[in-house]
């Protein structure tokens, strides 16, 4: 089937307004060219629902289930990321104006505006386990496509320890923070397995315990009866009907929570965070994104400072709220490298490592130390 005539349906397709399916697509090869074997209809419907429905020929992609990123860098070259690290794949799009036209669609169905005069996008594609990302010529050399899946983060803590994230000493570590209620953060990179720690840390939670969180793409799926999850929203196409974070955390302090917990901290909701675990909401969690602990309190200062609220008035909030700074690598694996217990100076917050790459330091003490204070015993 020549390129001519798959030109000719696209055209006929997209002015027809009608739902794309197979007979729509199969009535219009019919209308350009009259009668036409079944060989050729089968191919227009294969290249033309590839344009019209789903991620196109990304979809296969999609739907494997160790897929965490999907990144077009130009017609023949797709990569994907997943459990063995980042690879090229074997798709290819036809030419640049097919890869735009991809990015253009997805961005129409994340309600976004993706055009010569806005020539990048950042959105959810419909259901909320895809994020969108785009950019166009001339901006980029080539259209770019990132696409992130989110998989459902639904381990316990023994399946953590039987694939290796933690060993036994640190599961127990982590079923006694549960225990004793200590309010914690958990940092590492993009991929490193911070919120599938966080799921089965909130998974340990007594039943009896009423957990809200707050999270800008329903991530989390702790195995827990009393989980309530709150997920923001973000400005339709024209800018109205916005549901923040901090919308969300003020929200979910009347919603008589236990405990408060925040997918991912990555602005100024981290004031919101800090002020409710303040007051009286013990047992409080939330992950951010940042190299090591020692750099989180700068980090902090930083999204602090997107509300309004300076370093001076950080400080003593931040160490009255945190406890404990529980970091993720990915060694290829995700991996939880490092602990540190969070300590007020004269001169602003300090991390003490209590534990890194398999290995207790001398600061472990103060571990044992913090959870007697609520009564637990820790070696």
């Amino acid at each position: 089937m020549s390129v001519d005539l798959i030109d000719r349906v696209r055209r006929r397709l997209v002015g027809g307004g009608a739902e794309v399916s197979a007979a729509v697509v199969a009535d219009a090869v019919r209308a350009e060219v009259g009668v036409v074997g079944d060989r050729d209809v089968l191919s227009a419907l294969t290249l033309l629902r590839q344009e019209f429905v789903g991620a196109g020929p990304l979809e296969p992609l999609l739907r494997d289930r160790g897929t965490t990123d999907v990144l077009v860098t130009a017609p023949d070259q797709v990569w994907v990321d997943g459990p063995s690290g980042l690879r090229r794949t074997d798709v290819r799009f036809p030419d640049e104006d097919t890869v735009r036209r991809l990015a253009q669609r997805l961005a129409l169905a994340a309600g976004r505006r993706l055009d010569d005069a806005q020539p990048y996008v950042d959105g959810w594609l419909p259901g909320g386990q895809v994020r969108l990302h785009a950019v166009l010529p001339p901006v980029a050399e080539h259209t770019c496509l990132s696409l992130r899946v989110l998989r459902p983060a639904n381990h316990r803590l023994a399946d953590l320890r039987a694939l290796g994230t933690v060993d036994a000493e640190v599961h127990d570590l982590l079923t006694a923070i549960i225990t004793a209620r200590l309010a914690f953060l958990i940092t590492g990179g993009t991929g490193a397995g911070k919120s599938t720690l966080l799921a089965a840390m909130l998974g340990a939670v007594p039943p009896h315990e009423r957990v809200i969180c707050v999270e800008d793409a329903g991530e989390l799926h702790p195995d827990h009866p009393q989980f309530v999850r709150l997920v923001a929203r973000p400005p339709n196409i024209e800018g109205a009907g916005e549901v923040t974070l901090r919308d969300l955390i003020r929200q979910g302090l009347r919603m008589r929570p236990d405990r408060i917990v925040v997918g991912e901290v990555r602005g100024p909701e981290v004031i919101d965070l800090l002020t409710s675990l303040n007051t009286g909401h013990d047992g409080g969690a939330g992950t951010v994104h940042a190299n090591s602990p020692l750099e989180l309190p700068a980090r902090l200062e930083a999204l602090a400072a997107l509300g309004g609220l300076d370093r001076t008035a950080l400080h003593p909030q931040l160490t009255a709220a945190i406890h404990l700074i529980l970091h993720m690598r990915r060694t290829p694996t995700p991996t939880l490298t490092e602990i540190a217990v969070l300590a007020s100076t004269p001169t602003g917050p300090i991390t003490h490592t209590a534990y890194k790459s398999g290995t207790w330091t001398a600061h472990r003490p103060l571990l044992s130390a913090l959870l007697a204070t609520r009564g637990i015993s820790w070696p």
